[in-house]
């Protein structure tokens, strides 16, 4: 027997709305704040919170497949619904549990055994199953993984042998009961106290209208230019991540609007959710707020905090300007197109006052953090500032029931995403009980005594490592207490050290497999989680080679405290080096330019931006003629046919 009535469709869409409005008002009680008269209801506590929220979590994934399953015209069995029944029987169960193992590790020390290591593994084995078909397998599998050497690392050959110990007492405490680590742990409350009420506030905000203006604006304005709302998704994302500090909050409170923009001119899901989570990555290195980095930066380092600002501001600039080469490249191989004469919708004067939706919202967010407000605290008044906004938009006052829709949508939305955020647990669960980071960045520092490059290239990989999952600020004070030490002894000034760091830290949130700030794109656009999160790491390209840059250039980060001496000459060289460098790697990495870039032309043109960022004058003046005469080259080539379409424009 067989559900297959389309009306049951219409059913579970309802029973969605229901519950996705549960969550999103559930996880706003638990951070919303205290309003002079109006007191604070949460934040809850995390040992009934975390699992109920889960649990929410997993009978949306579960209603929302079958949903979706019938929507595409598939069958709905009798054994499937059976089976998922089951599923959520036993997570409810393992929920409880964890509950009540919370409740007595307050006032006692717990011993797990075999049964709580089992409710353990039948929380992973749910959020890897919901995982997989919310997102596709390749996150799923790396849960998988991570959750295998868990269980098995003590019999690993060499350094990858972990320590013994009682194995059913690491699996409980790691992958599901502790508080800090596993489905459930800190990665997983990142999601309730941060990134919930700006996944709302988006929802929300194209829920009333908001969304569809600025698309309509931003198309009649940009319909000129080849890549233009891909250009404006850069320039907010930049803007708002300054003062964020928050790749993950940035993505999810600009992205419900760039996203759909960068969609609609004609690029894909992964593009569009990558290039959106580059974007906001790079907020964090741009001045003149920088989060909260340029105040711990300043404060480890003993300099001011504009002599932080002045340092970075170059290769934040370089950062961004790659970022627009990147989106320039790829409309140009898609042939994206850009007419002047393009018909667009027209633009009405409601269009433009709606405008106030997102313009009054976003400004109280950064008039709040600015004051010292919490991100959550700052989104939750934007939301409770916009729903009275919403009503000059007249369509919202003839329906306004569309507010709670939107409400619902948001809270479907954070469901998804929360599914993919758990088997992110299992993965830095792993990592943290078995020690291979810390493992990873001690044993290879011995290694990286004979050569600075080798030392950073070490240093980078174990910023990424143990970035996995974190954020960024940890991240970055945990592997500088590390590999700092072996970073000044290849005469490297502090400052420089620690900006390397940063930058890399900073990297961690786009790279696989942890790309927190990529999958919560994905969750907008629509891509695959692991494609966005590749795709993010080919558009950020220069924010994994600008740091060696500035190593080998000390120049570039400007002030003295970097180790360089300023001369207007050296300083303009090395513009002009960087800037051929950008042109180069975007080119090469989207593999056109006027028209498709064979691979080993691409090869060269990547290695030959390397060259221009040479220490070596001799090495960078090779390279900077081998790079002005590939562009010249490959401009006096015919266009073949179909090669480069829509050439005006930009």
């Amino acid at each position: 027997m067989t559900i297959d009535n389309t009306r049951w469709v219409e059913r579970f869409g309802v029973l969605l709305w229901i519950l996705g409005g549960s969550v999103a008002l559930l996880g706003l009680a638990n951070v919303m704040p205290g309003y002079q008269m109006l007191p604070r209801i949460g934040p809850f506590s995390l040992e009934w919170f975390r699992p109920t929220f889960f649990a929410f979590c997993v009978t949306i994934a579960i209603v929302y497949c079958w949903r979706e399953r019938l929507a595409s015209g598939l069958s709905l069995s009798a054994l499937r619904i059976a089976g998922d029944l089951v599923l959520w029987g036993a997570v409810l169960y393992s929920c409880y549990r964890y509950y009540e193992v919370g409740m007595e590790m307050l006032y006692s020390i717990v011993f797990f055994g075999l049964q709580d290591a089992v409710i353990a593994i039948v929380g992973v084995a749910v959020a890897i199953i919901t995982c997989w078909r919310l997102w596709g397998a390749p996150i799923a599998i790396i849960g998988i993984l991570a959750f295998l050497y868990l269980a098995t690392g003590h019999y690993w050959p060499g350094a990858l042998q972990i320590s013994g110990g009682d194995i059913l007492d690491k699996l409980a405490e790691n992958l599901w009961f502790g508080a800090d680590n596993g489905v459930l742990g800190s990665i997983f409350g990142i999601i309730l106290s941060t990134v919930l009420p700006f996944i709302i506030l988006g929802a929300v905000l194209d829920g009333c209208g908001a969304g569809g203006s600025m698309i309509r604006i931003s198309f009649s304005l940009m319909r000129g230019f080849r890549g233009g709302p891909a250009y404006s998704a850069i320039l907010a994302s930049g803007m708002f991540g300054t003062v964020s500090g928050s790749a993950v909050a940035n993505v999810v409170g600009t992205g419900v609007v760039t996203i759909p923009m960068i969609r609609r001119r004609g690029f894909s899901g992964n593009f569009a959710g990558g290039l959106e989570a580059s974007a906001s990555a790079g907020g964090q290195i741009l001045p003149p707020i920088m989060g909260a980095a340029a105040l711990v930066m300043a404060d480890y380092v003993g300099v001011t905090y504009l002599t932080v600002i002045t340092a970075v501001l170059i290769p934040a600039v370089a950062y961004y300007l790659s970022l627009f080469l990147a989106v320039y490249f790829e409309a140009r191989k898609l042939g994206v197109a850009a007419h002047e004469d393009e018909i667009a919708d027209p633009v009405e004067l409601q269009d433009w006052l709606n405008l106030l939706l997102i313009v009054a919202p976003l400004g109280i967010i950064v008039f709040l953090l600015i004051g010292g407000a919490s991100p959550a605290g700052a989104s939750i008044t934007a939301i409770f500032a916009l729903i009275p906004l919403s009503l000059i938009n007249p369509s919202i006052r003839r329906h306004p029931q569309r507010l709670a829709i939107a409400l619902a949508e948001g809270g479907i939305t954070v469901a998804r995403l929360s599914m993919a955020i758990a088997v992110v647990g299992i993965i830095v669960a792993t990592l943290s009980a078995t020690g291979i980071p810390s493992k990873f960045a001690v044993l290879l520092s011995g290694a990286s005594n004979y050569s600075l490059f080798a030392a950073l290239a070490i240093t980078a990989l174990g910023c990424i490592v143990l970035g996995m999952g974190m954020p960024t600020l940890p991240a970055y004070i945990a592997i500088i207490v590390v590999m700092g030490p072996t970073l000044q002894a290849f005469g490297l000034e502090l400052l420089t050290a620690h900006m390397f760091v940063f930058f890399f830290g900073i990297a961690s949130v786009i790279t696989p497999p942890v790309a927190i700030a990529a999958y919560a794109a994905a969750a907008i656009s629509g891509g695959k989680p692991m494609a966005t999160a590749v795709t993010s790491t080919r558009i950020a390209a220069m924010l994994f080679l600008i740091p060696f840059a500035f190593v080998y250039n000390p120049i570039m980060l400007t002030v003295g405290a970097a180790g360089a001496d300023f001369s207007l000459a050296a300083y303009l060289w090395m513009i002009v080096q960087l800037a051929l460098a950008l042109y180069l790697t975007a080119s090469a990495l989207a593999r056109f330019d006027r028209q498709r870039i064979a691979l080993p032309e691409a090869g060269i043109r990547f290695a030959t931006a390397v060259a221009l960022l040479s220490p070596y004058p001799l090495v960078s003046v090779l390279g900077l003629v081998a790079g002005l005469g590939m562009i010249v080259l490959h401009a006096r080539l015919p266009v073949k046919p179909g090669g480069c379409q829509a050439m005006q424009g930009a």
